[in-house]
């Protein structure tokens, strides 16, 4: 009797445990991460093999209620509205085969995962990209529109907002115990069905197929490089692609949902498949959750990506490039370039070294790497196992931001203050009809020159971003800045703007 006693008083305390933390997080959610929030929802849940047991029918009824249906529409705009600079020549030569864009349809539909119960949902960005609203369907059949919080094309991930609470959750799981023939349930809205559970296994992890970087726009600069040299200009990809490859069926519509493994818990974000008709031909990709999580949270906190870079160009190793590279090794990552400045440089790494772990991961391509250095941040610390002359070595990098991409502090205090036209330091283009219905504004000047020492060049602002609105006032010119300029409150000027990095927001006074 006793000892009954004792089981049944430790789960009320358990139990108390649960409660008391769940309504202490729907009170203080805005301070802790999504992991941390799931520790609080998930306290009780006893933890086993990630494989968990071959019957579905549990991890499907835990899920499918978290998992939501995503309707974007557009209005009236199209994706080659307006006459573009870049025209269809640049379809050619970067992989359109001469076809013209396809017209931006009127309405779409993807998928979403609710991961708080007061209504943060993950999806990808390409489900919500230029979209003009947003309608989810919850399970319970309501319509709630969703505003967006962050979207990064360089990982595909979006994190967006309804106004809802007391929604189910997706518990997170861990996607670096995924293993390879492990099963897998995808959960989404494929062709505009209702909920679909697929199954199937994980087929191969660490997988690009560069669909990102294909998807990616040309730039102005690159379009203007090509007027000037006649030649293809090689482009920079800041794309991360490192998926997990699954046979579960996917199809158009299942974008943004969730991947699961049998314990019901999320491992990926449903991403992309390989197909030539677009439709599952047994090759569906999804974004590690391990992934996501970061990206998920610098939406939440700076509403952009805080992305950190080691600073350096390198080339996967195969038994073709070692032959090539004149290099023994056929595993890992040829340093090729180290750029100045960067946390590599600091940290003393050079051309021809071997990048062989990232902490105690073997690095085998690129994308082991990149997936790795894409959950850091800036200031973050990783330590590099390299081999040079034979000899492995040891060093810790400290990651580096390609930009300040939140809200800037003031210039030196040793430096005017105030802004004016001619302490910016940038020259100004009008930003095309496309290129505003690629980042889903309806205002914009394209950032085109950068003068060394003022405004602009402190901020790090880089060349091609859009600029959309100075102290609140929408601009389409270089002459609508000069008017918004003088129209600061308490003399603070503020800045926003889009480029590949997301939203940003430079202030001065």
């Amino acid at each position: 009797m006793k000892r009954i006693g004792l089981i049944v008083l430790a789960a009320f305390i358990g139990g108390a445990a649960a409660i008391g933390g769940y309504k202490m997080l729907e009170r203080h959610d805005d301070g802790l991460s999504f992991t941390e929030q799931q520790k609080v929802l998930f306290a009780n849940n006893p933890k086993i093999s990630s494989a968990g047991a071959v019957d579905f029918v549990e991890a499907a009824a835990a899920v499918s209620p978290a998992v939501v249906h995503i309707r974007t529409s557009y209005g009236n705009k199209s994706s080659d509205d307006g006459a573009s600079p870049f025209g269809d020549m640049f379809e050619d030569f970067f992989g359109g085969g001469g076809r013209r864009m396809q017209r931006t349809p009127r309405a779409a539909s993807g998928s979403g995962v609710i991961l708080t119960p007061d209504g943060y949902i993950v999806t990808n960005n390409h489900v919500v990209e230029n979209a003009d609203k947003i309608d989810v369907i919850l399970s319970d059949r309501r319509k709630v529109t969703a505003t967006v919080i962050g979207k990064d094309p360089n990982t595909d991930l979006a994190l967006i907002k309804v106004d809802a609470t007391n929604l189910p959750v997706v518990k997170m799981g861990n996607s670096d115990n995924v293993q390879i023939g492990e099963w897998v349930l995808a959960v989404g809205f494929p062709l505009d069905l209702q909920t679909t559970v697929t199954a199937g296994i994980v087929s191969a992890k660490a997988r690009s197929i560069g669909i990102l970087a294909r998807n990616s726009e040309p730039t102005r600069e690159e379009y203007e490089e090509y007027q000037r040299t006649g030649k293809i200009p090689a482009r920079t990809n800041s794309s991360i692609e490192s998926y997990i490859q699954t046979d579960a069926a996917i199809n158009p519509g299942n974008s943004g949902g969730a991947l699961i493994n049998a314990n019901g818990e999320l491992v990926g974000i449903n991403a992309a498949i390989a197909s030539q008709t677009g439709m599952n031909v047994g090759y569906g990709f999804a974004i590690p959750v391990n992934l996501a999580k970061k990206i998920l949270d610098d939406f939440r906190k700076y509403g952009a990506v805080r992305r950190g870079y080691i600073g350096v160009s390198f080339v996967p190793l195969d038994a073709d490039q070692a032959e090539k590279l004149e290099v023994k090794d056929i595993s890992g990552l040829y340093v090729s370039e180290v750029l100045p400045n960067s946390g590599a440089a600091a940290a003393g790494l050079k051309k021809g070294d071997i990048i062989k772990k990232v902490g105690d991961v073997e690095i085998y391509d690129s994308p082991d790497l990149q997936e790795k250095i894409g959950r850091l941040s800036p200031g973050d610390k990783v330590q590099l196992t390299y081999l040079r002359d034979g000899q492995l070595k040891n060093v810790n990098v400290t990651l580096k931001g390609e930009n300040k991409d939140v809200t800037k502090p003031a210039v030196a205090a040793n430096k005017p203050t105030g802004a004016s036209f001619e302490r910016l330091g940038a020259s100004f283009a009008p930003a095309s009809a496309a290129l505003k219905a690629k980042y889903g504004v309806k205002s914009g000047v394209i950032v085109t020159g950068i003068e060394q020492g003022k405004l602009f060049d402190a901020w790090e602002v880089p060349k091609g971003v859009v600029i959309t609105t100075v102290n609140g006032q929408p601009v389409n010119s270089a002459k609508d800045i000069e008017i918004a300029l003088p129209k600061s409150r308490n003399g603070m000027t503020t800045i926003t703007g889009v480029g590949p990095q997301g939203t940003f927001t430079y202030s001065v006074n």
